[in-house]
């Protein structure tokens, strides 16, 4: 298992970028993928067409969001931890990603995709 860490500004206060990842139609928006999110801890979702599958562990509102996250084509039962944290700077917001739990021989696709499929398309949709 590895672990990925990414860190990001994006120009959006943070209960806007909460907003995005959290609510179905804006997290459909900006990866151009159907999506349906939950809004509560221990809650479902499914994002990029049902690609990934998973649950929500903890919900702090505009500040952090920690997920289970589980791919397609992982083997059975086999899950990763998603932690975004969420921190005012200047008039954005500073996101901390740790993707903690990936399976071997998946980090280099995750490590680009995190960027193709959430930050570029973000910054796209703040602007």
């Amino acid at each position: 298992m590895t672990t990925i860490h990414q860190e990001v500004t994006l120009k959006a206060a943070p209960e806007r970028v909460y907003e995005a990842f959290m609510d179905t139609k804006q997290r459909a928006a900006f990866t151009g993928n159907t999506a349906e999110v939950s809004r509560e801890p221990g809650g479902a979702f499914t994002a990029h067409d049902g690609f990934v599958t998973g649950r929500n562990v903890e919900l702090l509102p505009n500040k952090r969001i920690v997920q289970v996250w589980r791919f397609h084509d992982w083997p059975e039962g086999v899950y990763s931890l998603v932690k975004f944290e969420l921190a005012k700077d200047g008039s954005g917001t500073r996101v901390v990603l740790d993707h903690t739990g990936i399976p071997d021989g998946h980090r280099e696709h995750l490590e680009t995709g995190w960027t193709a499929r959430y930050w570029e398309p973000l910054k796209k949709y703040f602007s």
